[in-house]
């Protein structure tokens, strides 16, 4: 089944999809920080269980444990932040670089509007199975909703 496939709960305008930036943005802040902080330990415990025997006389076994636990948790809460942004609607992309996608109907057919954590509003689109790397510039020119024009998402007016 191809994302093109898939029911969304909510069709969002630019005009939206902006307006919803504010809670957005801080949920896919800690989104993105939690998977860095994830990813840098996941790497670190690999290297450190790499070539180690599972001795229960290992003195840093407990440490090791614990470290192993507080990924699974973290991993949960990062489980969670994707889980606030699909209840807002929203597909997930990159959870570590904080791209999201925005649902949004251009010329009877979904698309995403694309949103990236350091873009200070949402400024592209893509097709839903294109992903970022197809991304396009979004030219919005009025409040009615979303078309396309020459190859341009536009206002329809």
């Amino acid at each position: 089944m191809s994302k093109s496939d898939i029911q969304f709960q909510r069709m969002f305008t630019a005009e939206e999809a902006n307006a919803t930036l504010p809670l957005v943005r801080a949920i896919c802040h800690d989104l993105s920080s939690l998977s860095h902080e994830v990813a840098e330990r996941k790497e670190r415990l690999s290297v450190l269980l790499a070539g180690r025997d599972e001795d229960r006389n290992d003195p840093y076994r407990q440490e090791l444990v614990q470290i192993e636990e507080e990924l699974k948790r973290d991993t949960g809460r990062i489980d969670e932040y994707i889980q606030e942004l699909r209840d807002l609607g929203l597909e997930p992309i990159q959870g570590i670089d904080g791209l999201v996608g925005f649902p949004s109907m251009m010329d009877d057919r979904v698309v995403f509007l694309s949103w990236r954590l350091d873009e200070p509003e949402v400024l592209y689109w893509h097709e839903i199975d294109e992903g970022f790397s197809g991304r396009q510039p979004l030219v919005v020119g009025s409040q009615s909703g979303l078309s396309m024009d020459d190859g341009k998402l536009e206002s329809g007016s």
